[in-house]
């Protein structure tokens, strides 16, 4: 599946939830992430956030598609991370 998390959370936790996420998806922009992952992965993503936010203070938001194919990206000006792997 392919993932986006948006996430606002306390600025004392934005730095962990960011170095926590870039272990499973890409940085595109301040406070977003993509990339594909499996049913598992998403479990562990999910259970980590946990740990680390404050439910009654944080929020993040978690969009789940099939794949990256059923939705269409469009930049506008300066792209702050790059989605595609290297080989």
């Amino acid at each position: 599946m392919y993932l986006i998390i948006a996430y606002d959370v306390n600025v004392e936790r934005v730095n962990k939830v960011k170095k926590f996420l870039r272990k499973y998806l890409y940085w595109v922009q301040n406070s977003v992430f993509e990339g594909e992952a499996t049913q598992a992965t998403l479990e562990e993503i999910k259970m980590g956030l946990k740990d680390i936010i404050d439910e009654n203070e944080d929020m993040v938001v978690i969009y789940r598609f099939r794949s990256a194919e059923v939705f269409k990206k469009e930049v506008l000006g300066i792209q702050k991370g790059y989605c595609e792997e290297v080989i």
